[in-house]
Order: C-alpha cells, then structure tokens, then sequence
C-alpha cells in the first residue's frame, strides 16, 4: 500500500510522544521497583494501543492490510516474549538492582527500534531487487525452527555467551566493582569509568540486535509492506518492559512456548518458500492467504500457551504430592 510521508512521521512521532511519556512516569522521583497494578496498567494500554491501529488500517486500507498487521504484530509479540526468558537470565547474570531493571529494558528497546528500523529498510530495499532472497529467508526460518526444537531439548535455550561487542567493552573499558545508582559512567580519582549498568545495557542491546535476525524475516513472510512491517515491531516492543514485570515467574511456566513459535517460524518459512514459487509461476504452489496465517500463529500460541500451563499444574500437584507423602 501507498503511504504518505506524513503518516510515517506521525507515527513515529506519536510512538516517541508515549515512550517519552512512559519514562517520565516510571522514571520520575526516586528509583523504585516497577509494581504489578503499574505493569498491567501500560500492558493493557500498548495492546489497546495496537488493536486501534489496527482497526484504522482496516478502516483506511481494507481488511486484507489489517489483517498483515495483526498477524506481524501477534508473531512479533510471540517471539518477544520468549526474548524475555534471555532477558531475565542477563538480569540475574549481572544482579541487576530491580529498581533499574525497568531503566535497562528501556535502553534495549529503544536500540531494537532503531536496530529493526535498519534492518527493515535494508531488508525491503533488497527484496524489491532480489526475489530470490524470500527462498534464503524461507530457509533462515526453517532452519531457526529447527535448532529452537534442538536447543530446547538438549536444554540449551536458557544459556547466553557472552558476544564480541560485550567482550570489548569488558577489555575496553575500566569498570566500576558495583552498581552506582542508574549512572552508566562514574568519576573515581580522577578516572573515568563505566558501571555494570553500561555493561548489561549492552548486553540487552545486542541480544535484541539477535533477535532481529529471525524477527524481521518472520514478519516478511507474512508481508511485505515495510509500514506494516515497521508498525508491528513496534507495537509489539513498546510494551515489552511492561509485560516483563507483568509476567514475572510465570515466563518458567511456558516451557511449551519455545515448540510453539518453532512452529510458527517453520510455517512462515515453508509460506515465504510457496508464494516465492507461486511468484515463478509454480503451478502446484499455494498461495496462502493471510486470514489462514493469522489463524495458524494465534490457535498455536493459544495451544502452547494452554498446554504450559496445564503442565506447569500437574507438576505442581505431583511435587505437592511428593512432599506430603516425605513428610
């Protein structure tokens, strides 16, 4: 679809607007712990956020666009959410105070905008010339079904190593032994220093960096409007340091989340392969509407989501079993 200038400038400038806003409210006064009514509160509103514009989009462009966007929107928010089981390691792996979890979140975020805004024009700007990448996208996505399935097997989806970026900071600059309130930078002596809290914003940074790489070949395979595109990622990112807080524990109770959006990926993959084949004049190969891909990825994250929980109760009667009958 054809969109103007000016909706691309007031939609970035209404998403800066309500970032800023946010941060002024949780940010202002002294450091404090994000609160779960807090959490909720701006959950609810950046969803509510998101079906709004949705709806205009169906309104303004017609049901086949609105529909592109929830289903970019709802994949993106899928696999943000398992980005938060990584988040809440790097957290723990640097002892974050929980006071300024909420500050380092925030910095994440704002860099994955920007990270994915590059890569999405990248990412249109080569698709338009070279038709032949939607086959090494298609194949990317099965390829990361396949190793989240592996990974998540041999038990290796909770583990982060350490990057390049995040080792070169490590050498490259003198750190502070702890934390210095939320500051990134510090003077001791004379001598400038960085505090871990620069260190763990990198580490978020980069691993949402990461993650781009299987997002946004994720939602080109559901469209391949780069408005579209964008507005998805960044719906679904707003929320996310909310919906970090929100969640809480309740993240290691969704040990089906990781098959589900394995699932996902893989069948975005086998469709970007099909309407690549169906564009050569494929005679056999599907063209797959968007109404079955946005049915596809919300009845299975509703599944595995379902399914998760129902084990994560099981479990919980079994081990309260276990210890009653020791007792």
């Amino acid at each position: 679809m054809s969109v103007p200038a000016w909706a691309w400038i007031a939609v970035i400038g209404g998403l800066l607007v309500v970032l800023a806003v946010d941060l002024w409210i949780v940010d202002r006064g002294e450091a404090r712990e994000f609160s779960m009514r807090q959490a909720g509160y701006w959950v609810t509103f950046y969803v509510v956020l998101a079906a709004a514009f949705g709806v205009m989009l169906w309104t303004t462009y017609g049901g086949d666009k609105a529909g592109e966007f929830f289903a970019g929107y709802i994949t993106e928010y899928s696999l943000s959410i398992d980005n938060l089981f990584v988040f809440f390691i790097i957290m723990g792996r640097f002892a974050v105070p929980r006071a300024y979890q909420h500050k380092v979140l925030l910095v994440g975020i704002v860099l994955a905008l920007v990270m994915r805004g590059i890569f999405i024009a990248l990412g249109a700007a080569a698709l338009q010339r070279f038709s032949w990448l939607f086959y090494v996208f298609g194949a990317f996505l099965i390829y990361t079904a396949v190793n989240i399935v592996r990974d998540h097997l041999r038990g290796k989806e909770e583990e982060v190593n350490e990057n390049i970026l995040l080792r070169w900071v490590r050498g490259a600059f003198p750190t502070t032994e702890g934390y210095v309130g939320s500051k990134v930078t510090v003077k001791i002596d004379g001598k400038r220093m960085v505090t871990p809290m620069l260190i763990v914003m990198v580490a978020i940074g980069s691993t949402d960096l990461l993650f781009a790489l299987d997002s946004i070949p994720a939602i080109f395979g559901l469209t391949k409007d780069p408005f579209i595109v964008f507005t998805a990622n960044a719906f679904a990112l707003m929320g996310l340091r909310q919906l970090y807080f929100l969640l809480g524990g309740l993240l290691q109770r969704l040990v089906y989340i990781s098959y589900g959006l394995a699932f996902i990926l893989g069948f975005i993959g086998v469709k970007l392969v099909m309407e690549a084949l169906h564009a050569s004049h494929v005679s056999w190969a599907p063209e797959i509407p968007i109404w079955v891909s946005l049915t596809v990825i919300g009845a299975t994250m509703v599944i595995t989501t379902v399914a998760s929980l129902v084990k994560a109760r099981i479990d919980t009667r079994k081990g309260e079993a276990a210890h009653s009958e020791q007792v």
